[in-house]
C-alpha cells in the first residue's frame, strides 16, 4: 500500500463511525487499547472488575508502584478497598483520555463507563450511593448499574439525580424495556422540575454473546439438536427486536451491544443509532476483515432461525418476549447468575492482586 493509499484507507470500524449513526466504544480501560480504538473512531469506553483485572495483569509493572503507594497512603485499608481505589484510578485515567470527545459530543459520547460493585446487586440504596460517588470522579463518567430487581429502581433514581447510566448484566428484551422505562421515569421527573437532561447520555447494554453462550449450555445439557449456526443468532435477534421497540416508543436511551462472540455482534447492528463495544482484540479482528460496512440493523433474523430457537429453547422465548420475564425474575435468569458470579469472582481475584503486594507470599522467592 502506498503512503497516499495508507492515508486514505479507513478501517471497517472507522468507516462505520464516519458513515453511519452507529458508535464505537472500547470495552477496556487500558489507555494503550483506548488510544487505538479512538484512532479508529471510538467515542467511549467501558470498565468493570474483569476489565480492571485484565489491565492490572497486562500492566502490573507500571501499576505495582501505585499499589504500594496506596498501601502506604491508606494504612488501615483492606485489600478490597485498595482494589476498588484502583478501579477508580484506572477509570479516571481513561476518562481523561476521552474528555475531548465528551466536550465535542456535548455529553452523549466521550464517557467512561464505570461499574458499581456487582456484590451490591440486591441493594438498591447501596447501588445508588456508589453510583452517586462514581459519577463525581470525572465530568464524563457514565455509571454501570445491573438490570436486576434492585437495580431497576436504582436506575430510575440515579437518572433523576442527573447521572448517566449504563444498564449492565442485561441479556433480554424484558430487561431492556424495564431499563428504558426506568430511565424515562427518571428523565420525566427531572423535566417536571425544570432540571437539565440535554447533556445526559444513558445506554442499555445487551450482552448478546452471553445469551448465545447460555443456549449452547442448554443444548448440551438437554441434548437438543439444532443447526449450531442458529445458536449464534439468539442475542442478535433480541437486540434487533429491542431496537425496533425502542424506536417505536421513542425511548431516550441507546442500546449497546457487548459480549462479542462473532462478527454479527458488530455487523448486524451497523446503521442503528446504537453503540457497539467490542474488546480490543475483536476490534483488531474486525479491522482486518473484509466484511462490507453497510446498514443491517433493520434486516430481520431469518424466520426459520427465530422459529427454531423459539420452539426449542424456553429461555430464548423468555429473553425475546416482552412479558417473558418479570422484574423479580431478572435475578434468577441463568445468564444473570452466570455473569454476576464472574463479576464477583473478578472482585476476589482483584483482591488477590493487591494481596500479593500487601502481604507478599514468603514461600515464593
Amino acid at each position: 500500500m502506498t503512503d497516499a493509499a495508507a492515508t486514505a484507507y479507513k478501517s471497517p470500524l472507522h468507516q462505520m463511525t464516519q458513515t453511519t449513526p452507529t458508535c464505537l466504544w472500547n470495552d477496556s480501560a487500558s489507555v494503550a487499547e483506548l488510544k487505538y480504538s479512538i484512532e479508529h473512531g471510538a467515542v467511549g469506553a467501558t470498565c468493570n472488575p474483569v476489565i480492571v483485572l485484565g489491565v492490572l495483569k497486562q500492566e502490573l509493572a507500571s501499576w505495582k508502584s501505585r499499589i504500594t503507594a496506596l498501601i502506604e497512603e491508606l494504612p488501615t485499608a483492606t485489600e478490597d478497598q485498595i482494589g476498588w481505589q484502583l478501579v477508580r484510578e484506572i477509570s479516571i485515567q481513561a476518562a481523561k483520555v476521552l474528555e475531548p470527545v465528551f466536550h465535542a459530543h456535548h455529553g452523549k459520547n466521550g464517557r467512561l463507563s464505570i461499574q458499581t460493585d456487582p456484590r451490591l446487586f440486591r441493594d438498591t440504596q447501596a447501588i445508588l450511593e456508589q453510583a452517586i460517588e462514581f459519577s463525581k470522579l470525572a465530568p464524563n463518567m457514565i455509571v454501570k448499574i445491573p438490570a436486576t430487581s434492585a437495580g431497576i429502581p436504582a436506575i430510575e433514581e440515579a437518572t433523576y439525580r442527573g447521572i448517566s447510566i449504563n444498564a449492565t448484566v442485561s441479556f433480554t428484551l424484558p430487561q431492556a424495556i424495564a431499563v428504558a422505562e426506568a430511565v424515562e421515569r427518571g428523565l420525566k421527573r427531572r423535566e417536571r422540575e425544570g432540571k437539565e437532561i440535554a447533556s445526559m447520555g444513558p445506554v442499555c447494554t445487551i450482552m448478546v454473546g452471553r445469551l448465545d453462550d447460555w443456549l449452547k449450555v442448554v443444548a448440551e445439557k438437554q441434548s437438543i439438536s439444532i443447526d449450531p449456526g442458529y445458536l449464534e443468532w439468539a442475542g442478535v435477534a433480541v437486540m434487533k427486536k429491542a431496537y425496533r421497540l425502542f424506536r417505536e416508543r421513542g425511548y431516550r436511551i441507546r442500546l449497546l451491544s457487548a459480549a462479542f462472540r462473532n462478527h454479527m455482534h458488530w455487523s448486524e447492528f451497523i446503521g442503528g443509532d446504537v453503540v457497539i463495544s467490542p474488546p480490543y482484540s475483536w476490534q483488531v479482528r474486525f479491522n482486518a476483515s473484509d466484511i462490507p460496512v453497510r446498514s443491517r440493523i433493520d434486516e430481520p433474523v431469518r424466520e426459520e432461525i427465530e422459529s427454531e430457537l423459539t420452539r426449542k429453547f424456553a429461555d430464548f422465548r423468555r429473553a425475546s418476549t416482552e412479558q417473558g420475564l418479570s422484574i423479580p425474575e431478572f435475578d434468577s435468569f441463568a445468564p444473570t447468575r452466570r455473569t454476576l458470579r464472574q463479576f464477583i469472582s473478578a472482585c476476589h481475584d482483584l483482591d488477590g492482586v493487591v494481596r500479593d503486594v500487601l502481604i507478599p507470599n514468603p514461600d515464593v522467592a
